[in-house]
Protein backbone atom coordinates (compact mmCIF):
# COMPACT_ATOMS: atom_id res chain seq x y z
CA UNK A 1 0.00 0.00 0.00
CA UNK A 2 1.50 3.39 -0.81
CA UNK A 3 0.19 5.37 2.35
CA UNK A 4 -1.18 3.20 5.09
CA UNK A 5 -4.34 3.82 6.21
CA UNK A 6 -5.90 3.32 9.58
CA UNK A 7 -9.62 4.35 10.59
CA UNK A 8 -11.49 5.12 13.85
CA UNK A 9 -13.78 2.88 15.35
CA UNK A 10 -15.83 3.99 18.26
CA UNK A 11 -17.96 1.78 20.82
CA UNK A 12 -20.86 1.96 19.03
CA UNK A 13 -22.16 -1.79 19.41
CA UNK A 14 -22.15 -4.27 21.82
CA UNK A 15 -18.37 -5.60 22.12
CA UNK A 16 -19.05 -8.76 20.22
CA UNK A 17 -20.90 -7.01 17.61
CA UNK A 18 -17.62 -4.60 17.59
CA UNK A 19 -15.25 -7.24 17.27
CA UNK A 20 -17.01 -8.83 13.99
CA UNK A 21 -16.67 -5.04 12.50
CA UNK A 22 -13.14 -4.92 13.37
CA UNK A 23 -12.13 -7.96 11.56
CA UNK A 24 -14.57 -6.32 8.80
CA UNK A 25 -11.90 -3.34 8.90
CA UNK A 26 -9.12 -5.95 8.51
CA UNK A 27 -11.03 -7.52 5.52
CA UNK A 28 -11.26 -4.40 3.87
CA UNK A 29 -7.79 -3.96 3.96
CA UNK A 30 -7.09 -1.35 6.46
CA UNK A 31 -4.13 -1.05 8.05
CA UNK A 32 -5.07 -0.44 11.47
CA UNK A 33 -8.11 0.58 13.68
CA UNK A 34 -7.96 2.98 16.39
CA UNK A 35 -11.18 2.60 19.52
CA UNK A 36 -12.18 5.57 21.10
CA UNK A 37 -11.66 5.51 24.87
CA UNK A 38 -14.66 6.82 26.89
CA UNK A 39 -16.00 5.38 29.77
CA UNK A 40 -19.14 6.94 30.12
CA UNK A 41 -20.20 4.54 26.98
CA UNK A 42 -20.46 1.91 29.12
CA UNK A 43 -17.50 -0.56 27.23
CA UNK A 44 -13.80 -0.86 27.94
CA UNK A 45 -11.53 0.55 25.02
CA UNK A 46 -9.09 -2.08 26.26
CA UNK A 47 -11.87 -5.07 26.37
CA UNK A 48 -12.23 -4.11 23.12
CA UNK A 49 -8.90 -4.14 21.68
CA UNK A 50 -8.41 -7.01 23.37
CA UNK A 51 -11.23 -8.96 21.47
CA UNK A 52 -10.09 -7.58 18.62
CA UNK A 53 -6.42 -8.68 18.91
CA UNK A 54 -7.34 -12.22 19.46
CA UNK A 55 -9.47 -12.39 16.51
CA UNK A 56 -7.34 -10.80 13.73
CA UNK A 57 -3.41 -11.26 12.38
CA UNK A 58 -2.56 -8.13 10.75
CA UNK A 59 -4.10 -4.76 12.30
CA UNK A 60 -2.48 -2.55 14.39
CA UNK A 61 -4.77 -1.75 17.18
CA UNK A 62 -4.78 1.39 19.58
CA UNK A 63 -6.80 3.59 21.56
CA UNK A 64 -7.76 6.84 19.78
CA UNK A 65 -7.01 7.49 22.07
CA UNK A 66 -6.50 7.29 25.80
CA UNK A 67 -5.36 9.12 29.13
CA UNK A 68 -3.62 9.23 32.08
CA UNK A 69 -5.87 11.38 33.94
CA UNK A 70 -8.29 8.34 34.46
CA UNK A 71 -5.31 5.47 34.34
CA UNK A 72 -2.17 5.70 36.28
CA UNK A 73 0.93 5.29 33.82
CA UNK A 74 1.84 1.65 35.85
CA UNK A 75 -2.00 0.33 34.67
CA UNK A 76 -1.60 1.88 31.12
CA UNK A 77 2.05 -0.03 30.43
CA UNK A 78 0.52 -3.59 31.99
CA UNK A 79 -2.25 -2.96 29.52
CA UNK A 80 -0.01 -2.11 26.18
CA UNK A 81 2.02 -4.89 27.17
CA UNK A 82 -0.63 -7.37 27.51
CA UNK A 83 -1.49 -6.51 24.28
CA UNK A 84 1.07 -6.88 22.89
CA UNK A 85 1.71 -10.07 24.10
CA UNK A 86 -1.62 -11.07 22.49
CA UNK A 87 -1.14 -9.49 19.24
CA UNK A 88 3.28 -9.42 18.86
CA UNK A 89 4.14 -6.24 16.63
CA UNK A 90 0.26 -4.89 16.27
CA UNK A 91 0.22 -2.68 18.92
CA UNK A 92 -0.01 0.97 19.49
CA UNK A 93 -0.77 2.91 23.13
CA UNK A 94 -2.15 6.75 22.12
CA UNK A 95 -2.28 9.03 24.51
CA UNK A 96 -3.58 13.01 24.91
CA UNK A 97 -4.07 14.97 28.17
CA UNK A 98 -8.12 14.14 27.52
CA UNK A 99 -11.57 15.36 26.41
CA UNK A 100 -15.00 13.85 27.05
CA UNK A 101 -13.32 11.09 28.90
CA UNK A 102 -12.11 13.25 31.82
CA UNK A 103 -15.02 15.45 31.05
CA UNK A 104 -17.26 13.56 31.77
CA UNK A 105 -15.51 11.96 34.71
CA UNK A 106 -15.94 15.30 35.98
CA UNK A 107 -11.58 15.98 36.03
CA UNK A 108 -10.06 18.54 34.26
CA UNK A 109 -7.35 17.19 31.20
CA UNK A 110 -4.12 16.35 32.24
CA UNK A 111 -1.29 18.67 32.43
CA UNK A 112 1.73 18.83 29.68
CA UNK A 113 3.98 18.10 32.29
CA UNK A 114 1.77 15.56 33.92
CA UNK A 115 1.70 13.42 29.95
CA UNK A 116 4.98 13.81 29.50
CA UNK A 117 6.10 12.16 33.00
CA UNK A 118 3.60 9.53 32.10
CA UNK A 119 4.79 9.02 28.53
CA UNK A 120 8.52 8.51 29.75
CA UNK A 121 7.65 6.12 32.41
CA UNK A 122 5.19 3.82 30.19
CA UNK A 123 8.09 3.90 27.53
CA UNK A 124 10.31 3.09 30.19
CA UNK A 125 8.20 -0.05 31.92
CA UNK A 126 7.67 -1.26 28.38
CA UNK A 127 11.27 -1.30 27.89
CA UNK A 128 11.93 -3.35 30.99
CA UNK A 129 13.15 0.09 32.70
CA UNK A 130 12.77 1.23 35.64
CA UNK A 131 10.41 4.23 35.96
CA UNK A 132 9.68 7.02 38.08
CA UNK A 133 6.07 8.55 38.62
CA UNK A 134 5.02 10.92 41.08
CA UNK A 135 8.51 10.47 43.07
CA UNK A 136 8.22 6.80 43.17
CA UNK A 137 9.96 4.18 41.09
CA UNK A 138 7.97 1.31 39.96
CA UNK A 139 9.15 -1.63 37.35
CA UNK A 140 7.05 -4.56 35.55
CA UNK A 141 8.00 -7.86 35.97
CA UNK A 142 6.83 -9.18 32.86
CA UNK A 143 7.86 -7.32 29.38
CA UNK A 144 6.51 -8.18 25.34
CA UNK A 145 8.96 -8.39 22.47
CA UNK A 146 8.74 -6.55 20.83
CA UNK A 147 7.64 -3.47 22.90
CA UNK A 148 4.28 -1.60 22.10
CA UNK A 149 5.25 1.91 20.18
CA UNK A 150 4.64 4.75 22.87
CA UNK A 151 2.35 7.64 20.29
CA UNK A 152 1.12 11.55 21.65
CA UNK A 153 -1.94 12.42 20.11
CA UNK A 154 -1.39 15.98 19.44
CA UNK A 155 -2.98 19.22 17.39
CA UNK A 156 -1.62 22.30 18.81
CA UNK A 157 1.98 23.22 18.85
CA UNK A 158 3.05 22.99 22.40
CA UNK A 159 1.77 19.20 22.37
CA UNK A 160 3.32 18.34 18.94
CA UNK A 161 6.67 19.59 20.72
CA UNK A 162 5.94 17.40 23.67
CA UNK A 163 5.35 14.37 21.00
CA UNK A 164 8.57 15.04 19.42
CA UNK A 165 10.82 15.24 22.55
CA UNK A 166 9.36 11.95 24.57
CA UNK A 167 7.61 9.99 22.47
CA UNK A 168 7.71 7.33 20.13
CA UNK A 169 5.22 8.75 17.62
CA UNK A 170 3.01 11.76 17.34
CA UNK A 171 -0.70 10.72 15.83
CA UNK A 172 -0.97 14.55 14.32
CA UNK A 173 -4.30 16.83 13.62
CA UNK A 174 -3.23 19.40 10.92
CA UNK A 175 -5.41 18.81 8.18
CA UNK A 176 -4.13 17.79 4.38
CA UNK A 177 -2.69 21.03 2.97
CA UNK A 178 1.36 20.81 2.83
CA UNK A 179 1.80 23.95 4.36
CA UNK A 180 0.03 23.06 7.28
CA UNK A 181 1.61 19.69 7.77
CA UNK A 182 4.67 21.55 7.50
CA UNK A 183 3.91 23.89 10.33
CA UNK A 184 2.80 21.29 12.06
CA UNK A 185 5.84 19.14 11.65
CA UNK A 186 8.14 22.19 12.27
CA UNK A 187 7.09 21.69 16.04
CA UNK A 188 7.79 18.10 16.06
CA UNK A 189 11.21 18.92 14.94
CA UNK A 190 11.31 21.58 17.51
CA UNK A 191 10.71 19.33 20.31
CA UNK A 192 12.71 16.18 19.35
CA UNK A 193 16.02 18.78 18.64
CA UNK A 194 15.51 20.68 22.01
CA UNK A 195 15.60 16.53 23.68
CA UNK A 196 18.63 15.73 21.56
CA UNK A 197 16.97 13.62 19.51
CA UNK A 198 16.86 12.58 15.63
CA UNK A 199 13.71 14.30 14.43
CA UNK A 200 13.56 11.31 12.07
CA UNK A 201 13.13 8.99 14.61
CA UNK A 202 9.47 10.47 16.20
CA UNK A 203 7.07 8.19 13.96
CA UNK A 204 4.14 10.15 12.50
CA UNK A 205 0.23 8.96 11.66
CA UNK A 206 -1.17 11.98 10.22
CA UNK A 207 -5.37 12.47 11.07
CA UNK A 208 -7.52 13.42 8.47
CA UNK A 209 -11.20 14.11 9.06
CA UNK A 210 -13.30 12.47 5.84
CA UNK A 211 -16.78 12.81 4.52
CA UNK A 212 -16.59 9.83 1.62
CA UNK A 213 -19.89 10.90 0.25
CA UNK A 214 -20.74 13.53 -2.72
CA UNK A 215 -19.03 16.86 -2.87
CA UNK A 216 -22.42 19.07 -1.92
CA UNK A 217 -23.14 16.77 0.97
CA UNK A 218 -19.64 16.27 2.10
CA UNK A 219 -18.70 19.91 1.93
CA UNK A 220 -21.84 21.44 4.67
CA UNK A 221 -19.64 19.34 7.10
CA UNK A 222 -17.85 22.27 7.63
CA UNK A 223 -20.40 24.60 7.65
CA UNK A 224 -22.24 22.45 10.75
CA UNK A 225 -21.94 22.68 14.65
CA UNK A 226 -20.33 19.49 16.78
CA UNK A 227 -22.22 20.66 19.38
CA UNK A 228 -24.37 23.84 20.10
CA UNK A 229 -21.34 25.58 21.80
CA UNK A 230 -18.68 24.26 19.24
CA UNK A 231 -18.09 24.68 15.76
CA UNK A 232 -16.90 21.75 13.77
CA UNK A 233 -13.98 22.75 12.97
CA UNK A 234 -13.04 23.86 16.47
CA UNK A 235 -13.70 19.55 17.26
CA UNK A 236 -11.59 18.27 18.87
CA UNK A 237 -9.32 21.41 19.20
CA UNK A 238 -9.57 25.32 18.07
CA UNK A 239 -5.40 24.28 16.84
CA UNK A 240 -7.35 22.96 13.99
CA UNK A 241 -7.83 26.68 12.92
CA UNK A 242 -4.03 27.13 13.20
CA UNK A 243 -3.18 25.10 10.40
CA UNK A 244 -6.07 26.59 8.77
CA UNK A 245 -3.84 29.41 8.20
CA UNK A 246 -1.43 27.87 7.75
CA UNK A 247 -2.91 27.13 4.78
CA UNK A 248 -4.16 30.46 3.86
CA UNK A 249 -7.74 30.30 5.77
CA UNK A 250 -7.90 32.68 8.16
CA UNK A 251 -11.21 31.75 10.55
CA UNK A 252 -11.80 33.21 13.87
CA UNK A 253 -12.52 31.11 16.58
CA UNK A 254 -15.60 32.66 17.32
CA UNK A 255 -16.86 31.73 13.64
CA UNK A 256 -20.24 31.33 12.51
CA UNK A 257 -19.86 28.57 10.14
CA UNK A 258 -23.17 28.70 9.00
CA UNK A 259 -22.33 31.97 7.36
CA UNK A 260 -19.20 30.42 4.98
CA UNK A 261 -19.86 30.53 1.18
CA UNK A 262 -20.40 27.35 -0.86
CA UNK A 263 -16.55 28.31 -2.03
CA UNK A 264 -15.35 28.99 1.00
CA UNK A 265 -16.67 25.26 2.48
CA UNK A 266 -15.05 23.83 -0.54
CA UNK A 267 -11.52 25.63 0.32
CA UNK A 268 -11.96 24.57 3.65
CA UNK A 269 -12.73 20.99 3.06
CA UNK A 270 -10.17 20.64 0.52
CA UNK A 271 -7.04 22.21 3.06
CA UNK A 272 -8.83 20.28 6.07
CA UNK A 273 -9.12 16.49 4.81
CA UNK A 274 -10.82 13.88 2.51
CA UNK A 275 -14.51 15.46 1.82
CA UNK A 276 -15.77 13.72 -1.33
CA UNK A 277 -16.17 11.22 -3.72
CA UNK A 278 -13.87 7.90 -2.72
CA UNK A 279 -12.42 8.07 -6.25
CA UNK A 280 -11.51 11.72 -4.92
CA UNK A 281 -10.56 10.96 -1.68
CA UNK A 282 -7.72 7.84 -2.92
CA UNK A 283 -6.07 10.71 -5.56
CA UNK A 284 -5.80 12.92 -2.66
CA UNK A 285 -4.16 10.71 -0.22
CA UNK A 286 -1.84 9.85 -3.53
CA UNK A 287 -1.46 13.69 -3.74
CA UNK A 288 -0.55 14.61 -0.15
CA UNK A 289 2.17 11.59 -0.35
CA UNK A 290 4.07 13.35 -3.16
CA UNK A 291 3.49 16.48 -1.93
CA UNK A 292 3.96 16.13 1.81
CA UNK A 293 5.54 12.81 1.91
CA UNK A 294 2.52 11.53 3.65
CA UNK A 295 2.58 7.96 4.92
CA UNK A 296 0.17 6.86 7.09
CA UNK A 297 -3.00 8.61 7.39
CA UNK A 298 -5.88 7.93 10.67
CA UNK A 299 -9.52 8.28 9.27
CA UNK A 300 -11.26 10.20 11.29
CA UNK A 301 -15.43 9.86 9.88
CA UNK A 302 -16.75 13.06 10.50
CA UNK A 303 -19.95 13.29 13.03
CA UNK A 304 -20.96 15.44 15.75
CA UNK A 305 -21.97 14.45 19.59
CA UNK A 306 -25.01 13.09 18.65
CA UNK A 307 -23.87 10.92 15.78
CA UNK A 308 -20.19 10.10 17.31
CA UNK A 309 -21.29 6.32 18.21
CA UNK A 310 -22.07 5.44 14.83
CA UNK A 311 -20.19 3.45 12.94
CA UNK A 312 -17.73 4.27 10.38
CA UNK A 313 -19.93 1.22 7.58
CA UNK A 314 -20.23 3.51 4.40
CA UNK A 315 -16.22 4.34 4.87
CA UNK A 316 -15.03 0.54 5.21
CA UNK A 317 -17.09 0.23 2.10
CA UNK A 318 -15.63 2.70 0.44
CA UNK A 319 -12.13 1.80 0.98
CA UNK A 320 -12.67 -1.64 0.53
CA UNK A 321 -14.17 -1.22 -3.40
CA UNK A 322 -12.21 1.92 -4.00
CA UNK A 323 -9.64 3.66 -1.82
CA UNK A 324 -7.73 0.72 -1.03
CA UNK A 325 -7.38 -0.83 -4.76
CA UNK A 326 -6.45 2.61 -6.03
CA UNK A 327 -3.58 2.95 -3.06
CA UNK A 328 -2.34 -0.40 -4.06
CA UNK A 329 -1.65 0.47 -7.43
CA UNK A 330 -0.04 3.47 -6.44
Amino acid sequence: MTVKVDIRVPVGRPLPELTKFIVSCEEAGFNGVGVHDHHHSGRDVYSALTLAAAATSKLELYPATTNTVTRHPLVLAAIANSLAEIAPGRVLLTLAPGFLSVEKAGRPQGQRAQLAEAVTAIRRLVADEKATVDGHEIKMNNVAKPAPGIFVLAAGPKMLELAGEVADGVVMLAGLHPDSIEAARSHVRAGAQRAGRAPESVQEILIVPTAIEPFDTAREWVRRYFRPDKPFLNYPSVANLRWLRAAGLDIPADHDPTAFTTDEAKRISEAFGLFGPAEYCAERLLQAKEESGVEHVFFFPSHTAESGYDLPEADVTAFKNVIGPRLARG
